[in-house]
Formats: C-alpha cells, sequence, structure tokens
C-alpha cells in the first residue's frame, strides 16, 4: 500500500492520551491511517519533513466572524487610531479617495473603534457630518454590539422621523435633548445594515477566502461562524451558498461550521410524532438541522443572542456598572419571548449557542437551557453559553450539572482586559473570562477568539489564557490561569467536544482528518506561547499555508 502522505517531525503531539507523542504520522484520502512504527515498509506519494518543529492538531476557532472579519479588511481600520483627531483624519482621508473615485453614492466604512484609545469619548456627529456630508457613515465598534453613523445615515434609517421607535433589543442612542448622538447600540444596527444588505455571494466568497487565508496563516484549520442567514449579524439570506462555493472553488482555507442566528429560523409544521411529539418547531426549510454538510461546511448550532457587550455596558448584569450608576445592561428581548424560540429551536433538533456575557443574562441562559435539556433530552452536541463573560461562583457550578460548554475569550484579556476590570469593579473582577475553576468544574472550555473583537492569533490567547496579563502589565483573575497544555486543549480537544465534531477532528488518531499545525516549538514547553511561529498548516493532507519560505 502506498500512502498519499506522511508528515515528519521531531515532536508529533497528538493530544490523544493513548499515545500522546509520534515522530511520523501517515494520511490516505485527508485522513490519518497510522502513525510511527505502523508506517514501517510503507512509502508516500509525498513527504513533509518538518525537522524540529512540532506538530500539533490543526487549530479550531469555535467562535469567530469569517465574514464580517473578510468584509472589514477592505474597511478604514480604526483600531490602530489613538485620540479623536486621529480617527478623524482617517475618515477624511476615506472622503477624499471615495470623491477622487467618483462615487457619491459610496459608503464610509470603518470598523475597530474602541473608545479607550479616544480617552473615553466617542466621534462627535456634529465632525462627522461636517466631514461626511451627505455621505452615509458606518463605523463598526471593536465589539460588534455597537456602531457609530451620521446624520445621513440615521435619516435614511428613518431615526429622524417623528414618531420613531427603537427596535427590540436595540438603540438610537440621543442626548438629553433627544438628539441623536450617532451611537448605534445592539439590534438598531439592523436598521443601518437592512441599506447594504445582502452582499452577493460572489463578495462573500471574496471576504472568505480573504479570511481563512489568514486563518491558515495562523495554524487554524476549523472555525465555528457565530451567526449566519438572520438578524444584525448575517449578511444574506443565502450566506450558507457563500461556504458552499467557496469551498467548491477552493477558495475555503478552513472547515466551516455554521451556527444559524435564531432569526433565520421559521415556525416549521411535521407529524404529530416529530420535533418530540409536539409536531412543531422552529428550523430551517426541509427539517434541516445541525450537522447537515460536508466535512468543509456543515451546520453547528444555533446562535441566539441573549444580551449585548461588556465593553458597551450593554450586557445584562445583576449589579450596576463601576462608573455607570442604574445601568446594568439589558436582555435583547423579553425572557417569555426568548423561552418560546429557543424552546421550538431545541425541539426540532438545534443545540443551543446562547450568547450571555453579563451574569443576569447567563442565568436565563441557565434556565433555558435546563428546560430544553429536561423537557426534549440531549443533543449530539452540547448546548453552548457564548462567552461566559461575568459568571458567578454558583453559575459555574450549575453550568457543570447541566453537562454545557462555554467559550470565553481568553483572548481579550490582554486588548481589553483593564477595561473590562474597571466595567466590573474589583468585587467582580475575578469573574471574568474563567479558565480554571470551568476546567475544575469538569465544564467543556472551548477556545475562540470572537474574531474581529479580538485578534485571530490563537497563540496569543493561548498564552493569556495562562498568564492572565493584560496589556498593562496587571493579572486579571490570577487564580483562573491555566496550564499550556490545557490552553492548547481549549483550541483542539475541547473545542471539538464544543462543536460536536470530536469524532474527527481536536486530536490525531487513525481515522480522523489530516489537520495539522505546525510550530516552531511546542507550546506545552516554549517559554511563551505566543512567540512561536506558525511553520506551516496542513488541512487534509494538504498544505493551506506553508511559511518556510
Amino acid at each position: 500500500m502506498k500512502l498519499d502522505l506522511i508528515v515528519r517531525a521531531a515532536e508529533i503531539l497528538t493530544m490523544d492520551p493513548a499515545r500522546p507523542t509520534a515522530s511520523a504520522v501517515g494520511v490516505i484520502n485527508g485522513r490519518i491511517v497510522g502513525f510511527d512504527g505502523e508506517l514501517d515498509g510503507l512509502t508516500a506519494e509525498r513527504e513533509l519533513d518538518f525537522g524540529d518543529a512540532c506538530v500539533t492538531p490543526g487549530l479550531i476557532d469555535a467562535h469567530c466572524h469569517t465574514a464580517w472579519w473578510g468584509l472589514s479588511l477592505a474597511a478604514v481600520d480604526l483600531s490602530t487610531a489613538r485620540g479623536l483627531d486621529e480617527l478623524y483624519a482617517r475618515i477624511e482621508a476615506e472622503v477624499a479617495r471615495l470623491d477622487t473615485a467618483g462615487d457619491p453614492a459610496a459608503w464610509v466604512h470603518g470598523t475597530g473603534f474602541n473608545q479607550a484609545h479616544h480617552g473615553g469619548e466617542f466621534p462627535s456627529i456634529a465632525r462627522l457630518d461636517e466631514l461626511t456630508g451627505d455621505r452615509p457613515l458606518y463605523l463598526r465598534h471593536t465589539s460588534g454590539h455597537a456602531s457609530i453613523t451620521n446624520t445621513a445615515t440615521l435619516r435614511l434609517v428613518g431615526a429622524l422621523d417623528a414618531g420613531f421607535e427603537n427596535p427590540t433589543g436595540g438603540v438610537i442612542v440621543r442626548d438629553a435633548d433627544g438628539n441623536p448622538t450617532g451611537l448605534v447600540e445592539e439590534a438598531a444596527q439592523g436598521l443601518v445594515q437592512a441599506l447594504l444588505l445582502p452582499y452577493s455571494t460572489e463578495r462573500l466568497v471574496e471576504a472568505l477566502e480573504a479570511a481563512t487565508s489568514r486563518y491558515a496563516a495562523e495554524g487554524i484549520t476549523s472555525f465555528s461562524e457565530a451567526g449566519v442567514g438572520g438578524g444584525w449579524i448575517g449578511h444574506s439570506p443565502i450566506e450558507v451558498a457563500a461556504y458552499q462555493a467557496a469551498a467548491t472553488a477552493g477558495r475555503l482555507r478552513a472547515r466551516a461550521q455554521l451556527m444559524p442566528a435564531i432569526d433565520a429560523l421559521r415556525p416549521l409544521e411535521a407529524h404529530a410524532a416529530d420535533f418530540a411529539g409536539e409536531g412543531s418547531g422552529s428550523g430551517l426549510d426541509l427539517g434541516i438541522r445541525y450537522g447537515f454538510g460536508d466535512d468543509a461546511v456543515r451546520f453547528g448550532h444555533v446562535k441566539v443572542f441573549l444580551d449585548g457587550s461588556l465593553l458597551g455596558a450593554t450586557a445584562a448584569v445583576t449589579e450596576d456598572y463601576c462608573g455607570h450608576d442604574h445601568n446594568t445592561g439589558y436582555l435583547l428581548d423579553d425572557p417569555a419571548a426568548y423561552r418560546e424560540r429557543v424552546l421550538g429551536t431545541y425541539r426540532a433538533g438545534w443545540p443551543l449557542a446562547l450568547h450571555a456575557i453579563g451574569d443576569a443574562a447567563i442565568d436565563l441562559a441557565l434556565d433555558l437551557i435546563s428546560e430544553a435539556q429536561e423537557r426534549y433530552g440531549s443533543r449530539p452536541a452540547p448546548c453552548r453559553i457564548e462567552h461566559f463573560g461575568i459568571a458567578r461562583p454558583d453559575q459555574v457550578e450549575r453550568a457543570a450539572k447541566l453537562g454545557i460548554a462555554v467559550t470565553p475569550q481568553a483572548g481579550f484579556i490582554g486588548p481589553i482586559g483593564d477595561q473590562m476590570a474597571v466595567l466590573v469593579g474589583p468585587e467582580r473582577e475575578d469573574w471574568l473570562y474563567r479558565g480554571r475553576s470551568v476546567v475544575d468544574a469538569g465544564i467543556i472550555l472551548a477556545g475562540s477568539s470572537d474574531l474581529p473583537v479580538a485578534d485571530n492569533n490563537l497563540r496569543r490567547g493561548m498564552q493569556a489564557a495562562v498568564d492572565r496579563r493584560t496589556d498593562s502589565g496587571a493579572v486579571l483573575g490570577a487564580a483562573e490561569a491555566i496550564t499550556p497544555e490545557e490552553a492548547l486543549r481549549t483550541h483542539t480537544e475541547w473545542a471539538a467536544r464544543a462543536t460536536g465534531q470530536i469524532a474527527d477532528k481536536g486530536t490525531l488518531e487513525r481515522g480522523k482528518l489530516a489537520d495539522f499545525a505546525v510550530f516552531s516549538a511546542s507550546p506545552l514547553t516554549a517559554p511563551r506561547i505566543a512567540d512561536l511561529d506558525v511553520v506551516a498548516t496542513v488541512l487534509g493532507g494538504e498544505l493551506s499555508y506553508d511559511g518556510r519560505g
């Protein structure tokens, strides 16, 4: 028998307790067929010898926003602007570029705004109006849960009309005199996006190729897209077609698991014996549900937003944010409405991924998951709480009893950890984006970047999970630090378990997908994981990235 590929390296970390390390792995038809001595006497069409490098399972980003980030690569980058004068200068330069291009209707798009980079201040709508005139403006906050617009945009969405009412789960922020400030929170962003959507399938394919090519350079072989097809997070009602088209054309450089936004689902009626014997549920047409697809593009959990963001102080908490008297954030809908929609979704066969950052939202998420599981049993993948941002000790204990997975973003600790600590205060600081307590409780801890809220350099995120150090040098929740091996498992084995894909990925075992990340040294013993280089990435036995020159 001749193999397709043999991969060799000084150290191959399988993350499989039965065979923790190897020095060679064989591949046929994109899957692993054996290791070391099992390959004796066999030859292969190709060999990849990575010398002193370290091979691990391909990294999995369990929660990110790939299309959004890919589209934003063409927008004005505000993440590096320091001070509003610099922000205004970048907007002015973009307006001049669009004027030169001769497209008077083109929007000014920006991404990555964070008020912490501007002394806590937001741009003046009056100044933005001076710069943009009648040209619409849409600047995304780094959290994704807010944006900044100008008067031209607000006029287009009707926010200046008499009798305008905020949509459920969102706010057009106004000053004391009732005038819009330009800040648009949460679901109200959908009013703006409705003017831009839907993106064409080809434009989305371009965005996916641009994004996943960069994923490959970070050692990422799989990702979960946290919301497609509906709500303010979706980009087209036929968004899934873009992922399929990208995969068919060889332009999708990592495996995609897609979370339909709950807004993309609709009521379904079936035989009285279906849907847990209730005959009705919420889902996609034809009864398509979790797991449908192939190794390149497959459906995952249903994504449900319960609250907002911590940086925007819109995440629902039980005690006031520091410096924000009587502000405890808010849920994005009525709990009774969530209960009806979420139970209908779960009944139709979908595991749940509930966005809950504040502890009040986490309470609701735990209630919903508990009732769903008690009434209808388990699903092929564990239900998840996305972010689990401000989790009280009793909530950690309850999550463990429910057998759920959580996806807190260790990668937030560096760039925005100081902001988060100020917002919650010293009494709650140790509850932020937990690690150690989650692992010790037996909860599945899945690693994720939430790109573009934080970057997708997962080595940096793993380092933050280990040292919990913010950009100022402070340590955020020292007792929540995990080991380097556990940090690697968050983006391999545990991410695969959280996404329901452990049978195919997450560890290197015979029969699993031949997806590998190749590092310059072992993440388990290197002085700093963040300082490692990605030497190469292998997807299904083929190089998706080769950094060897």
